[in-house]
């Protein structure tokens, strides 16, 4: 018979992984007499038994505990090893924190623990008994943590992950507030104590009730309410024994010289009851990248087995794990803030409220997780009550994106103050986007609406058409000449002239709202239509939508997984200004001006029965004018508007803007805004391609 060989280097299925290494030789005597035994399970007897005599020999292969045929004497063809009934553990999941180790090995099924003699309930965790336990659970443990991404995350899946696998109990105190990145925070060190988790008492891992002579009453001040027990806050005093702990980064019992100064300053006085005696708790820093952020404190009840030396290298792979998990949600949630108030500050905190239009507008990213884009929107006042409605989409989701579409919206601000034709608007934002760089794309729709005349003028820059909601509820895609996208250079711009009744509603969109893997433009376009066509049905022919809500409803047409793109949305109701509301008139820039403009004024209001502004009306106006006359050379226009306040614009052909000064004793002028600021609700100035209008506004 071939002798067995002495050193079996790999262990057979269902052996002891601690007994794999070192096991002493069996006689074959030895291992005929078991052949028989009654205690091996009935598959290794068959399999033991079925084999005669020189099979092995003969043959030239054997079949080891699954089945599997190998070479006799090869590194597999070792001794089968004897077990006891039950000792094979059932592989934990990979996902999951492993079972206890020797619970089966240790003791008999509902028995006393062999090592202490204590008895154990069913599902009471038992103490890690090997290093292959030990590496399973800091492995599924890690795994863990490290699927969290916010703070709360990390710190649950830490306290989940220990209690009740590692230990009973647990504290989890962190720096208040958190360091980020580099910062060097000023101040002293306060740790505030974040999380508490510990084992339920008298229930089993079933969470199900179990009678209190199953187990003995722990202490009633040993693990009691924890947060009741120790201080939320603690200052980390320099030079301190909690200090020294901390800087020490590695684990340490809470018996050690160090941890039980510690403690008392991390507890508090009345604290210290928490802690058990001897080698039952074990303090471990949490350290990150760059500093210490905090302290986890593990704990076992008195009546359980107290930590090895070898948990204490669990230990300190939890809380590096765990401090880094931090440090990364830390930075992430940062770098979520920065960019969410980038994206904030790009956009209009806040719409104007102009005269005769309203407005309602809605932006949702494509990510939660990275609330910045590139699509924008804008409502800029322009002179003579007329609004400029702009809505915009530069390529990508990125920071890059969101830097480019801020420039833009600035520059299209600024265009819009000199007053600049729709086209000439589109046009000098194409030259921009080439200084910015070669591979600057984005699409803008720019449109200028006038309340008095009830026209609107649209130029389009390769963006989706807008959709204008009649009052009657019929919905219209305008056709507006598509343009070609921002920053192509070289092409030239069309603006056109529509019809914008009173009631009406205009949408302007970007094309996250119509477009997505499902569909294309076109067909999101008519999708947008219908929806907003049957949305104005059920308020009726003779009244529109509410705006809010209707921009609601636009969005629910978004299916779940419906939205690739960042979405910007804005809608402008029409209400205009009716004729009998407008007073306009043109005046030679003469001496007699001043005075003609007085009565034309004083004329316009008593026919609104707005008679008590006559006398402030009629002083404002003769100094607008006599200041506009003593530099034009062009008609002088005179305009009155009547809205919820009264308006009254000034036109001439002087560029140059007039400017508040404080005139002197002995000046003859200068004193004609002074009364204006002094007297008016609000009032301005805009340089217009033709000269400029000035403008003040009085309460009604």
């Amino acid at each position: 018979m071939t002798e067995q060989p002495t050193s079996i280097e790999r262990p057979q299925p269902g052996a002891d992984p601690a007994e794999a290494r070192g096991v002493p030789p069996r006689a074959p005597e030895q291992s005929a007499r078991q052949l028989g035994d009654p205690a091996l399970p009935a598959q290794a007897r068959a399999d033991t038994t079925s084999a005669g005599p020189g099979t092995a020999t003969s043959r030239g292969k054997g079949k080891d505990g699954m089945g599997k045929e190998h070479p006799v004497g090869g590194p597999e063809h070792s001794q089968p090893a004897i077990t006891e009934p039950g000792a094979l553990r059932p592989r934990p999941a990979p996902d999951g924190i492993p079972a206890q180790p020797g619970t089966g090995q240790e003791r008999a099924p509902d028995g006393p623990e062999r090592r202490t003699g204590r008895a154990v309930l069913p599902g009471r965790p038992m103490p890690m008994r090997r290093d292959g336990d030990r590496l399973r659970f800091v492995g599924a443990a890690t795994r863990r943590i490290a699927r969290g991404l916010d703070l709360d995350e990390i710190v649950m899946g830490l306290c989940r992950a220990t209690v009740p696998t590692f230990s009973d109990a647990i504290l989890v105190y962190l720096r208040d507030p958190l360091p980020v990145g580099d910062e060097r925070p000023t101040g002293p060190v306060v740790l505030r104590l974040r999380r508490t988790d510990r084992i339920p008492d008298e229930r089993d891992t079933d969470g199900v009730l179990l009678p209190s002579a199953f187990e003995p009453e722990p202490e009633p001040s040993v693990l009691a309410d924890l947060s009741a027990l120790t201080t939320e806050l603690c200052e980390v005093r320099p030079g301190g024994a909690l200090n020294e702990v901390l800087r020490g980064v590695r684990p340490v019992f809470a018996d050690a010289p160090a941890a039980r100064a510690a403690l008392p300053e991390l507890l508090g006085e009345s604290g210290e009851a928490v802690v058990p005696d001897g080698q039952h708790a074990i303090l471990a820093p949490l350290r990150g990248r760059r500093r210490v952020i905090g302290a986890a404190l593990f704990l076992r009840r008195p009546d359980q087995p107290a930590f090895e030396a070898d948990d204490l290298l669990v230990a300190a792979q939890l809380a590096t794990h765990s401090a880094l998990g931090i440090d990364k949600a830390v930075l992430y949630g940062r770098e979520a803030y920065i960019a969410d108030e980038l994206q904030r500050t790009m956009l209009p905190e806040t719409l104007p409220r102009p005269t005769g239009v309203r407005l309602a507008s809605r932006y949702l990213p494509a990510a939660e997780t990275a609330r910045v884009g590139g699509d924008w929107y804008d409502a800029i006042p322009l002179p003579g009550s007329r609004v400029a409605l702009v809505v915009g989409d530069v390529m990508g989701h990125s920071m890059t994106s969101a830097a480019i579409m801020g420039q833009l919206r600035t520059t299209a601000q600024t265009l819009a103050g000199l007053d600049l034709p729709p086209q000439e608007v589109l046009h000098h934002l194409d030259e921009q986007a080439q200084r910015l760089g070669t591979d600057r794309m984005a699409t803008c729709l720019y449109a200028v609406y006038d309340p008095v005349t009830h026209r609107i003028t649209i130029a389009n820059a390769g963006h989706p058409p807008p959709v204008l909601l009649h009052l009657g509820g019929r919905a219209e895609v305008l056709r507006v000449p598509p343009g070609a996208p921002i920053g192509v250079g070289g092409v030239d711009f069309e603006a056109v002239e529509l019809d914008a009744p009173a009631g009406a509603t205009l949408l302007l969109y970007t094309d996250g709202l119509v477009e997505s893997r499902l569909r294309d433009v076109w067909t999101g376009i008519e999708q947008l239509r219908e929806r907003l066509a049957a949305t104005a049905r059920l308020t009726g022919a003779d009244h529109p939508p509410p705006l809010e809500a209707l921009c609601d409803e636009v969005l629910d047409m978004l299916g779940p997984g419906d939205r690739d793109d960042d979405i910007a949305l804005l809608a402008a109701r029409f209400d205009g200004i009716a004729p009998s509301d407008v007073a306009y008139w043109t005046l030679e820039p003469e001496h007699t001006a001043p005075g003609q403009a007085r009565r034309l004024a004083r004329r316009a209001l008593a026919r609104w029965d707005l008679e008590d502004l006559s006398d402030s009306v009629e002083l404002l106006v003769s100094e607008v004018v006599t200041n506009a006359v003593r530099y034009a050379s062009r008609p002088v226009t005179l305009r009155l508007l009547r809205t919820d306040v009264l308006r009254c614009e000034v036109g001439d052909d002087v560029p140059q803007l007039p400017r508040l000064r404080q005139a002197r004793a002995t000046d003859e002028g200068g004193r004609g805004l002074y009364l204006v600021n002094k007297l008016a609700r609000r009032w301005g100035a805009t340089r217009l391609s033709t000269g400029k209008v000035v403008w003040f506004e009085l309460n009604r």
